[in-house]
C-alpha cells in the first residue's frame, strides 16, 4: 500500500439565501454561476457530501472510503476508536452578505437523545469584515427559558441578544447550546462537529424565491438552548510572529494560530491525531518527504497522522490555522 500524504479536496460549494460573492472574488474559487455562495465545504466527511481528493495516487477517493481503509493511520487510533469511519470535523468557509437565521445547535447529551449523531459545537476565525459588521454570539443578559419564550412570542427576540463588531483576526467561540448568527459582510474560516444540527428560531421574516418562509423549530429549540451560558464568546489571544498560537482548545477540536514569514518545522511524532491546515491570509508551501503542496486562503489540506514531519514555508508573510483532536 503506498504511504499517505497531506490531502487536499475538491470544495463542495452551498448557494445560500444570505450567501455572496466573497468566496469567489476574495477567496478566489471557482463557485461557478452560483449567485448566493453561502458556504464551501472543504473537508467534509457529513453524508451526502463527501469530499473527494483533488491531488496524488488518491485522488478521485472519498474521505469515507481513505478512513475505511487507512483508518488509524489517517486519522488517528484513538479517534478511530472512538469515532470510527466518520470524520469528527467539517471544515468551512462561509460568506454572509446577509444576516444568517438566529439558531442554535444541540449539545452531545441532547443530540444522543435525539438520535441525533453528535452535537455542533463550533468556532469562528474572521478573515474579512466590512466596517461596522456585526454577529450574534449569546444573550446580552441573564435569562431563563420563560423570559426567552415570551420574547420569542412577541417577536422581540432580537431585544434581548449580545451584537458584537467582527473585525479580520477576530476568533469567536460558540459552544453547543449559543444562540447566535452572523451578519452581513462578514468572511469566516469555521470549524465544527460533523453536524448539520441546526434549529432555527428567527429569520429576519424573509421569504425565499418561492415567496415562503423558511421553517422555525422554536420547540426543539428551548431544550437545546443554554440559557445560563457565559457571553460574550470572543477570544482574546496573543501573537507571536512565527510561533504557535492556541486560539481554542476544547474537548471537540483544538485550533491554532501560525502568523509566519520563515519556515516553520513540525513534528506530529507524539500526537495521535490528523493535522488540518487553513488558508487564512497570504500563500505558504506544506512541504514533506520531497514533495510539496500550496496552501492559499480558502484552501485546507488534511496530514494523515502517519505523516511525522512538514515543513510550512510562507511566500513573504502567511496566516494558517492549526486544528487536531486533543
Amino acid at each position: 500500500m503506498n504511504s499517505l500524504y497531506p490531502l487536499k479536496f475538491k470544495p463542495i460549494f452551498k448557494e445560500k439565501l444570505w450567501g455572496g460573492q466573497k468566496i469567489k472574488n476574495v477567496l478566489g474559487m471557482d463557485t461557478g454561476n452560483m449567485p448566493n455562495c453561502g458556504e464551501a465545504w472543504v473537508i467534509s466527511g457529513y453524508p451526502e457530501n463527501i469530499s473527494v481528493v483533488e491531488n496524488g495516487f488518491l485522488k478521485g477517493n472519498g474521505l469515507d472510503e481513505l478512513i475505511s481503509i487507512y483508518m488509524g493511520d489517517l486519522v488517528g487510533d484513538e479517534i478511530y476508536d472512538h469515532f470510527g469511519d466518520e470524520f469528527p470535523l467539517l471544515i468551512k468557509y462561509i460568506d454572509a452578505a446577509d444576516w444568517l437565521s438566529i439558531q442554535v445547535h444541540p449539545d452531545d447529551e441532547l443530540a444522543q437523545k435525539r438520535k441525533l449523531p453528535n452535537g455542533k459545537t463550533e468556532m469562528w476565525y474572521i478573515i474579512e469584515a466590512d466596517k461596522d459588521a456585526e454577529l450574534i454570539s449569546g444573550f446580552s443578559k441573564k435569562i431563563t427559558r420563560e423570559v426567552f419564550e415570551k420574547y420569542v412570542e412577541d417577536n422581540k427576540l432580537t431585544d434581548i441578544l449580545n451584537y458584537e463588531k467582527a473585525e479580520s483576526g477576530d476568533v469567536f467561540f460558540i459552544p453547543a447550546g449559543t444562540v447566535h448568527s452572523t451578519g452581513p459582510g462578514i468572511l469566516l474560516a469555521e470549524i465544527q462537529q460533523t453536524s448539520d444540527a441546526t434549529y432555527r428560531i428567527y429569520d429576519w421574516d424573509r421569504i425565499d424565491a418561492a415567496g415562503l418562509k423558511r421553517e422555525l423549530h422554536i420547540k426543539e429549540a428551548l431544550d437545546a438552548i443554554h440559557y445560563d451560558a457565559p457571553t460574550p464568546h470572543k477570544i482574546h489571544y496573543s501573537v507571536t510572529k512565527n510561533r504557535t498560537s492556541t486560539l481554542v482548545r476544547c474537548p471537540q477540536f483544538t485550533t491554532n494560530l501560525l502568523y509566519f514569514n520563515q519556515e516553520i518545522s513540525k513534528n506530529f511524532e507524539e500526537m495521535d491525531s490528523f493535522v488540518i491546515y487553513m488558508g487564512v491570509g497570504g500563500t505558504s508551501w506544506l512541504k514533506w518527504d520531497d514533495d510539496e503542496i500550496e496552501i492559499k486562503s480558502g484552501d485546507a489540506v488534511l496530514v494523515p497522522n502517519t505523516v511525522e514531519d512538514i515543513i510550512l514555508k510562507p511566500k513573504g508573510e502567511a496566516k494558517l490555522l492549526e486544528v487536531y483532536l486533543q
